[in-house]
């Protein structure tokens, strides 16, 4: 009989809890499952005891790198239900902060990914670009995490020095594009830790339904912000990297090429930035029906359906995020893997089981 092998509930690469199950033959695993549920916060309980104010608190507490992504995404369900109009300065200021939160994410990820390939000079250099924005975004918002942009109707704050966030945003670019991208894609100790490993096809990427960098890693130019833009993006260049490998080497030079793409963003948001309000007076009454928002977090599309009767607390918030899409594809990315390589393939999709067990 072949041994069952679990990792987790804790893993040493990522500080949340979920628990994969690996059936090895040898070296090389046959079968897998993944457990989650190991964290219940009840966020979406709670957001039918609160007012439309407390919830916009309460859902930039589901994820702590993309915190902006569920304000974000609420307040448009929001402004969708009571017809607001955001003013355009604010539409580019939320630009500003979702691509300083994508390029904080993928950063994150990055350093992790080195970390677990054992390339350390890598991942300090990774935690250094890391800081940067991180600084950018506590000088934007004041705070280095749950930013408290969003509201209803615009944003909370205005963008002080736009100058500082160019410089900023640059030299992460320039430092992306001198060291980082041509270590990850040349170096021999990268290639063979992650080419050929932990691949998902294109079919299987269609028919786990994956999303975000999983997805176009494996040759699927799905973006959100492309295919169905918002605030701002329909007045920004950009490509969407895209790659047909689909192993754990593609997955990490989309992030690294979004990098870049986000960094150009941003140079443009600020640029074209025009002058003007950033936010409405008064607070929204939102009246009875149904929407449904989507926006192109850091890992894939998120996902809001929110629910009014008409009074000041919703009857039904309900979130997909894109760990929920993406985690089932690591079964068909580890079968026929080695056993030590299944931490690196898991790492690969940039998973966060806590936004998932909400």
């Amino acid at each position: 009989m072949s041994p069952v092998i679990t990792m987790g509930p804790f893993h040493p690469a990522l500080e949340e809890p979920y628990k994969i199950d690996v059936v090895c033959e040898g070296e090389h695993v046959t079968d897998a499952s993944i457990r989650v549920g190991f964290n219940f916060r009840a966020i979406e309980w709670l957001a039918e005891r609160k007012n439309y104010t407390a919830d916009i608190a309460l859902f930039e507490h589901v994820c702590g790198i993309c915190s902006n992504v569920h304000t974000l995404c609420l307040s448009r369900a929001i402004e969708t239900l009571a017809g607001i109009e955001v003013p355009e300065r604010a539409q580019y200021i939320r630009v500003v902060v979702a691509e300083a939160e994508r390029l904080h994410s993928h950063l994150l990820w990055a350093g992790i990914a080195c970390e677990l390939i054992g390339f350390e000079t890598l991942f300090m250099a990774c935690f250094g670009l890391r800081e940067k924005i991180m600084d950018v975004l506590e000088a934007i918002s004041g705070n280095r995490v749950n930013y408290a942009m969003n509201r209803p109707g615009g944003v909370n704050r205005d963008i002080a020095d736009p100058g500082a966030v160019l410089a900023a945003v640059r030299a992460i670019a320039d430092a992306t594009s001198k060291q980082l991208i041509p270590v990850l894609t040349t170096d021999a100790t990268v290639r063979a830790r992650c080419a050929g490993v932990g691949v998902l096809t294109r079919a299987d990427a269609i028919a786990y339904g994956a999303v975000g960098p999983t997805a176009r890693a494996s040759g699927l130019p799905q973006d959100i912000r492309a295919s169905a833009p918002y605030e701002a993006y329909d007045r920004l260049l950009f490509e969407v990297p895209v790659r047909q490998e689909g192993d754990v080497f593609a997955r990490v030079v989309v992030r690294a090429l979004e990098i870049l793409e986000s960094c150009r963003i941003i140079e443009q948001a600020i640029e074209q930035m025009p002058a003007g309000p950033f936010r409405g007076d008064d607070y929204p009454k939102v009246p009875a029906g149904e929407v449904c928002s989507r926006i192109e977090g850091p890992r894939g599309e998120v996902f809001y359906y929110v629910a009014s009767d008409g009074s000041d607390t919703p009857t039904r918030v309900r979130v997909r995020t894109p760990t929920f899409a993406n985690m089932p594809t690591a079964r068909p990315m580890v079968l026929g893997q080695t056993f030590a390589d299944v931490p690196l393939i898991q790492a690969s999709l940039d998973p966060c089981y806590s936004c998932t067990d909400r």
